[in-house]
């Protein structure tokens, strides 16, 4: 695999875990006709326009409009909230966590370089509230980032914001705003009409788990200091591989088939991503929503019931050695792991030589503590397997924004392509909207007063509370 991803699938198969645990070799060669059918549509479909989120590396205009508004808000603002949830907040994170220093969050003003991005991504008032707190209106730019600009924990942030920016900035308060939205309709479109705010679009077809590259994405990025150019080449780079139909030269497809063949033959129905570095584990919560919201459905294309989908959970290492591990490796065998592993860190520490006669101290002095954490990594891996249990790896050559953009884009090819062996449409959630029509009902919205009136009735249900 070129452009500095590796995919290590050796602990995946039978001939190295067994044959009760591990894809075998034929199962592949039997299979991948499939993945070849389902790549050859996806590639039909892209060149109909039916799926954009493969082209927004193309993108230049939004880019370069990025870049202008970003260049003039660092000079003009300290700080960026984004007010976002799902799809709308997870990539802006997973961007800040890898690529930006972790100490940037914690300074007093803003970096050298960009503005500190805050994103309360819950409508829990003591969060809101802290980073309303941290973040005075007059140094605040806010990005208010929902697609059908009716999401009612973005808009209910959005409307608790207001009062405070327009009580500090009066007639000013819309140059503290920018909304990214859908680009012809919604109710942030008719606000910025009216309003004077300034916009974003996310393009049509694309919905909120694949727009990090995107407006959605891409404009906290820049504000934030990060090379978007070089997020995007970075993806533009892996594209020739999503769509290769040799099972060794297309990791995106490889990893859709290893994890559909252990989730269908084998039961193994969880899929554990645990990155080895804690600039990569929002990455691994991004891909959660990227892999749950994609592939569990209830019905498949034909609309049978089928009730499909794996469990994603995120882990991070060596943390979770301590927490997770024990269960991995003695618990029921019906796990994948995927690691991602960096071959280096931008910042080495070397562990101090001090307790020289002490054998459980004296063995780590001088060494790098880099190199302590590759070793537990390697470790991890090598326990699993020995204990039978299916692993992988995206062997990263470094943490930068061509590598993060490669992998982001990867993985959501990836989703596609296990959407097709599914059956499934990888692309809507129907089964979040009944939360989100109960939601309306109960907060008092109106056309849903049918349902409110049902659940007053499900209320009058008697409880049954232990005390």
């Amino acid at each position: 695999m070129s452009a500095g991803i590796e995919l290590d699938i050796t602990r995946m198969l039978a001939d190295v875990i067994g044959q009760d645990n591990g894809v075998s070799r034929d199962s592949i060669e039997t299979e991948w006709y499939r993945v070849q059918a389902v790549i050859q549509g996806l590639e039909a479909k892209r060149k109909a326009g039916d799926l954009p989120f493969y082209d927004l590396p193309d993108d230049v205009e939004t880019v370069q409009r990025i870049e202008d508004y970003a260049s003039n808000a660092r000079n003009r603002f300290k700080n960026i909230v984004v007010l976002g949830i799902g799809g709308s907040s997870l990539g802006a994170i997973a961007l800040r966590e890898s690529l930006i220093p972790f100490s940037n969050s914690f300074l007093p003003d803003k970096t050298e370089n960009g503005l500190r991005l805050f994103v309360p991504d819950n409508p829990d008032p003591e969060y809101l509230g802290a980073i309303m707190d941290l973040c005075p209106p007059e140094e605040t730019l806010y990005n208010v980032v929902t697609k059908s600009g009716g999401t009612a924990e973005t808009i209910a942030a959005y409307l608790t914001i207001l009062t405070p920016l327009k009580k500090a900035l009066k007639d000013k308060y819309h140059e503290h705003l920018v909304f990214t939205t859908d680009p012809n309709k919604g109710s942030l479109r008719q606000i910025a009409r009216t309003e004077s705010v300034s916009t974003f679009s996310i393009p049509q077809g694309v919905g909120g788990r694949f727009s990090v590259l995107t407006s959605v994405g891409l404009l906290p990025a820049a504000l934030m200091g990060i090379d978007i150019r070089r997020l995007l080449n970075g993806a533009a780079n892996q594209r020739e591989n999503v769509f290769n139909d040799n099972f060794e030269r297309n990791p995106s497809a490889a990893f859709a088939l290893l994890q559909y063949l252990s989730d269908k033959r084998h039961d193994q129905r969880i899929h554990v991503m645990m990155p080895y570095a804690n600039a990569l584990y929002r990455i691994a919560d991004w891909f959660r929503q990227l892999w749950a919201e994609s592939l569990g459905k209830r019905r498949n294309l034909q609309g049978d019931d089928i009730w499909a989908g794996p469990t994603p959970i995120a882990a991070l290492g060596a943390t979770d050695q301590h927490s997770q591990v024990q269960l991995y490796i003695e618990g029921p065998n019906d796990k994948t792991f995927t690691f991602l592993i960096p071959k280096s860190f931008r910042r080495e520490l070397k562990i101090g030589v001090h307790h020289r006669d002490i054998d459980s101290m004296s063995y780590l002095a001088g060494k790098n503590l880099g190199t302590l954490l590759l070793a537990e990594a390697e470790a991890t891996q090598r326990a699993l397997t020995a204990a039978h249990r299916p692993n992988m790896a995206f062997i990263l050559e470094e943490i930068s924004p061509e590598i993060i953009g490669g992998l982001m884009y990867l993985l959501e090819a990836a989703t596609v392509v296990a959407g097709g062996l599914y059956g499934v449409n990888p692309l809507d959630q129907p089964g979040v909207e009944d939360g989100k029509i109960a939601t309306y009902a109960l907060m008092g919205r109106e056309g849903y007063e049918d349902i409110r009136a049902e659940i007053e009735k499900e209320r009058n249900r008697k409880p049954f509370i232990i005390h």
